[in-house]
């Protein structure tokens, strides 16, 4: 009977700890996603676009478009840096209103 009452208690603690490591993940978890959250509703509300993935996904192309662009102006690639630059600013201000 002892040995039952023991096991018992060994049980109880391992899920007190187990309970407490699930509660902690998941608060840092929800805490993360509220800061992504927030930090996408106010780069959407600056830049005065909406907040949906296509949206998103779009702004980082443009922004990628533009990098193309410094990166051809510095190789002293001007039509290329033209063109990626054109296209780049044509993406963004189609998202961006």
């Amino acid at each position: 009977m002892h040995v039952e009452g023991f096991f018992e208690w060994l049980g109880q603690a391992l899920g007190s700890v187990i309970r407490v490591i699930v509660d902690a993940l998941t608060w840092v978890f929800s805490a993360l996603a509220n800061a992504g959250g927030n930090f996408v509703e106010g780069l959407a509300r600056t830049l005065g676009m909406d907040t949906s993935l296509v949206s998103i996904i779009a702004l980082i192309v443009g922004l990628c478009l533009l990098y193309a662009a410094v990166r051809a102006f510095m190789r002293a690639s001007i039509i290329a840096g033209i063109l990626w630059a054109l296209l780049g600013l044509w993406l963004l201000s189609w998202i961006i209103r």
